[in-house]
């Protein structure tokens, strides 16, 4: 470092902004340490490269330099691997291009003339890091014509990073990974019409789900006053309030079983229901905003939002089938069910008859059962809903 000019707090802050990226599961902070890089070592483009093209695709990389939009991170750009002589080199090993060939090949090699040439580069160094359960990232920074070439100082600084860069890589990727599941568990609730609200140990809502949001702007039953979650009846608030400190005061960073209660709607509809449960945490993470507990609200009179596509696949049933066992499902008598998708109340029967054939269920009631214990509304697609 100190052939370089690099002081250890500018070290400390490349280093930690490798780490923060790590942890940024939009990606959108992979620039920073790139262009710390770019900086130190005075390069006209810093890359890293996480995905090598196929046949009539773009690579995946993150680059920086000259020409490239400040807001831009993760790109799809051409990639000639095809073409680089950079490609299968040792693991783990940092190289110059006089590493392995001389200026005169260099110059003549059809990398430099068609790809280097043309974005105005000429001395270019090389590292492909090994990441466990992922192949290899290739790391890339250059230089111009006008600079001088990489020095052993440079080679030696990229050396100190390739533990970093593998490190900061894969944990970035676990996070992503848990984080998507995450999400996915979060819409397959959302599919199945529950609603769910993330509250800290004071009630305040920190956060909830499409549905839960719905419930609480019909105020019928649970709403928000002050940031916090209150029933609207008495009683059930006192309850309410009690179920969230008990909670909280049983939890001690452990899994605890969760609370339950019955919410009263001034509407006289069926009452919501109610169960709460802590997230666990870490028993050494003190601080506050640490204890979160998630409510989950049931509304029993909520329509369902099975995938009519769904279902006909699962269930083999016609498109004028699937809808009538879906209106059914939300409750509906078969008279109603004929009144709401505009048809015969024959028409109906015949419907049933062939449903009740095709499901293997003979009464209406086992097939409104068959409906909502199905996976057919993990199929509905909420990101395009309500």
């Amino acid at each position: 470092m100190a052939q370089l000019d690099i002081s250890l707090d500018a070290y400390n802050e490349l280093i930690n902004a490798l780490y923060e990226a790590s942890a940024d599961t939009s990606s959108s902070s992979w620039n920073i340490p790139l262009k710390l890089i770019q900086s130190i070592l005075q390069a006209n483009y810093v890359t890293l490269i996480l995905k090598v093209p196929e046949e009539d695709d773009l690579g995946l990389m993150i680059a920086v330099g000259e020409g490239l939009e400040e807001g831009d991170t993760v790109q799809h750009l051409p990639y000639q691997y095809k073409l680089t002589p950079f490609a299968d080199q040792p693991l783990d090993t940092v190289l110059t291009v006089a590493d392995f060939m001389d200026e005169n090949e260099w110059k003549n090699s059809s990398y430099r003339e068609h790809w280097c040439e043309k974005n105005n580069i000429y001395h270019v160094l090389t590292a492909d890091i090994s990441t466990p359960n992922v192949g290899h990232l290739r790391f890339r920074v250059t230089r111009t014509d006008a600079q001088e070439d990489f020095s052993p100082a440079d080679k030696a600084f990229v050396e100190l990073l390739i533990p970093h860069f593998r490190r900061a890589i894969s944990t970035f990727l676990q996070l992503y990974s848990s984080a998507s599941l995450g999400s996915l568990y979060s819409r397959a609730i959302g599919r199945l019409s529950i609603a769910t609200i993330t509250i800290d140990e004071h009630g305040k809502v920190l956060d909830k789900n499409v549905f839960a949001s719905h419930i609480l702007d019909a105020e019928d039953g649970l709403k928000i006053i002050g940031g916090k979650l209150t029933a609207q009846d008495n009683s059930d608030n006192r309850e309410l309030k009690r179920l969230i400190k008990a909670t909280f005061a049983n939890a001690d960073g452990k899994q605890t079983m969760p609370e339950a209660m019955s919410i009263t709607r001034p509407s006289g509809e069926i009452a919501l229901g109610v169960v709460i449960e802590v997230i666990p945490s870490l028993g050494w993470a003190e601080g506050k905003g640490q204890n979160k507990a998630v409510i989950y609200i049931r509304d029993a009179v909520g329509k369902s939002t099975t995938s009519i596509e769904i279902s006909k696949k699962l269930f083999g049933l016609t498109p004028a089938e699937t809808a009538l066992s879906l209106q059914l499902t939300n409750g509906l008598s078969l008279e109603e069910a004929a009144e709401e998708l505009n048809i015969r109340r024959n028409t109906a029967r015949a419907h049933l008859r062939s449903i009740f054939s095709k499901t293997g269920v003979r009464r209406q009631t086992e097939l409104v059962r068959l409906f909502l214990n199905s996976v057919a509304a993990l199929g509905y697609d909420d990101r395009n809903s309500l």
